[in-house]
């Protein structure tokens, strides 16, 4: 009866040591074995455990987050999928709410709403800011495989010739093993179509469609060039 009673300690003990580990267990390494950096996440420094989280001057990218709180959604771990919600409290454009997905074979992003600083990432393209709206995407094994949701896109007001200010936007989805964001202006006359890699590189070509002289003259003198669907500006680079 005592070797019993022992071994039920025993149990017992493993048992609450197995749950206060899995209770501690550091975000910071949990980012690092999931490969959320492969995702394009970083952040300054990454405090508290796995549930309960704060990552510090976060980035998506070169794209500043700011200090993003994380947790790790248990169900989804009985599918064998890990889910790391992400959420900022900032009201409005500040807002961030979304997950990043990772599984055996597909990483992704989960009905992210948030705005990026897109400038210096994708200059000279006069791109001020990206705005998704519920944007969700998965790559299998490297491979883009599903991807839906709004994309918007701000653009510099001090651009000669170019006056959109209602921004141009579309619908993510695949093209090949790429992630596209194909945008567009009200009038069509204006699109950009950006194309994400696994890696995170992207290509971007800026095309604008104008009978306007006076204005293709503008367009060529910012680096714009004549091409068989309108004066383009195109550009590559990683995020």
């Amino acid at each position: 009866m005592r070797i019993r009673l022992s071994m039920r300690r025993a149990v017992l003990f493993l048992a609450l040591l197995l749950l206060a580990l899995m209770l501690l267990f550091p975000m910071r390494i949990m980012v690092g074995a999931l490969g959320l950096g492969d995702a394009g996440l970083s952040a300054r420094e990454v405090r508290g455990s796995v549930w309960s989280s704060e990552l510090q001057e976060a980035r998506f990218g070169a794209a500043a987050l700011g200090d993003v709180h994380a947790r790790l959604n248990f169900f989804p771990l009985i599918a064998g999928r890990a889910r790391v919600n992400l959420t900022r409290t900032e009201d409005g454009p500040g807002a961030l709410n979304g997950a990043i997905s990772v599984t055996r074979h597909t990483l992704g992003i989960d009905d992210v709403t948030v705005r990026l600083p897109a400038a210096a990432t994708f200059a000279p393209l006069p791109v001020n800011a990206i705005d998704l709206g519920d944007v969700s995407a998965r790559f299998r094994q490297g491979a883009c495989e599903r991807a839906d949701g709004l994309v918007r896109a701000e653009l510099q007001a001090d651009v000669p010739g170019l006056s959109l200010p209602g921004g141009m936007s579309g619908n993510a989805r695949c093209d090949g093993a790429k992630l596209l964001l194909p945008l567009q202006s009200q009038s069509g006359m204006e699109t950009l179509a950006l194309r994400i890699d696994r890696a995170g590189g992207y290509t971007a070509d800026f095309v604008i469609r104008s009978s306007d002289p006076a204005i293709q003259r503008t367009l060529q003198a910012s680096g714009f060039a004549p091409s068989p669907d309108g004066l383009k500006l195109s550009v590559a680079g990683q995020l």
